[in-house]
């Protein structure tokens, strides 16, 4: 009786069927360096850097702790800690930029973010989530080196 309901289950589309093969072009001496799944996915934590409550500074102070920002992120960057961070447009939410931390959890990622001294000095607030995303991700990075004509 199972078989015949999971038969005409299956026959009616109402159960969805994931057909997995393997990849011929999968190198597993890459996924292990870079610590990818059978999927070839990874846990990293997403940080929304938003305008922080610290309003007091003068403009030399917030010009300095985002010259220190800036370093953080290519300190961050450079420990391989860092695999993307960029600005977002002005937006209702008053979120300012983003950051992909190479790390599984939200207590590593606090750390790292400890560093930054536009975020100890609350110039900017982080909010952080956990990420799954690809394995591959950090090495983007060596081929933004390659086609980067200006560094910031």
């Amino acid at each position: 009786m199972k078989t015949l309901a999971l038969t005409i289950l299956l026959s009616l589309g109402l159960l969805p069927v994931y057909a997995q093969s393997d990849n011929p072009k999968y190198d597993k001496v890459l996924s292990e360096s870079l610590g990818g799944d059978d999927y070839g996915m990874k846990r990293y934590v997403l940080v929304i850097l938003k305008t922080g409550p610290n309003t007091s500074e003068s403009k030399e102070s917030v010009t300095s702790l985002f010259q220190g920002h800036m370093e953080n992120i290519g300190r961050l960057a450079a420990q391989k800690k860092l695999v993307v961070a960029g600005p977002l447009h002005s937006n209702e939410k008053a979120y300012r930029g983003i950051f992909i931390l190479d790390v599984k959890t939200k207590e590593e990622a606090s750390q790292l973010l400890d560093t930054d001294p536009a975020v100890k000095s609350k110039l900017l607030e982080a909010e952080l989530f956990e990420w799954y995303g690809s394995a591959a991700l950090p090495v983007y990075l060596e081929s933004h080196e390659k086609i980067e004509k200006k560094r910031m």
